[in-house]
């Protein structure tokens, strides 16, 4: 497997650092998701490097990406980075536990959340954002959401 070369807290041309799983499929046009790892900024380059190393291996989800120490005007913590670790379909919550199984074993025991991608691209954030919510050192988690708004391409058909 290649080295991951480019780290979080060096890059400063970019907001994102992205990896591409090898063979995952990336699922429907408004069907993906994503896990939200916020780590303290001096750990981004470890969990960078485990967690897109995983990727690569096509242990986790289609990719992942994380933020860069490029200032952000939207950022709303600069004590903590984001790694975004994506799966392709955010109904599939078998998927979507399995994804958060290989985290846990990663070593990210805390609080995580996770949002759909029709949320993100609606400008959805903050603390009502989440679709489901695993807590510390679990592999469950709860819906937080029980009617996400319906995908961008579903909404098209209509």
């Amino acid at each position: 497997m290649p080295e991951i070369e480019q780290l979080p807290s060096e890059t400063i041309d970019d907001w994102w650092i992205t990896v591409q799983a090898p063979e995952r499929a990336s699922g429907a046009d408004g069907a993906a998701g994503k896990w939200l790892v916020f780590v303290p900024v001096r750990y981004v380059d470890h969990f960078w490097k485990i967690i897109s190393q995983a990727v690569l291996e096509g242990k986790l989800g289609p990719s992942a990406e994380v933020a860069t120490a490029r200032p952000n005007p939207h950022q709303t913590d600069p004590t903590r980075r984001v790694i975004v670790v994506y799966t392709a379909d955010w109904t599939d919550e078998d998927d979507v536990r399995r994804v958060l199984r290989e985290l846990r074993e990663l070593g990210i025991t805390w609080r995580i959340t996770y949002k759909t991608d029709d949320d993100t691209t609606r400008g959805v954030y903050g603390r009502h954002a989440a679709t489901y919510i695993s807590q510390s050192n679990t592999v469950q988690f709860t819906t937080r959401k029980q009617d996400p708004q319906p995908s961008s391409a579903a909404a098209k058909t209509s």
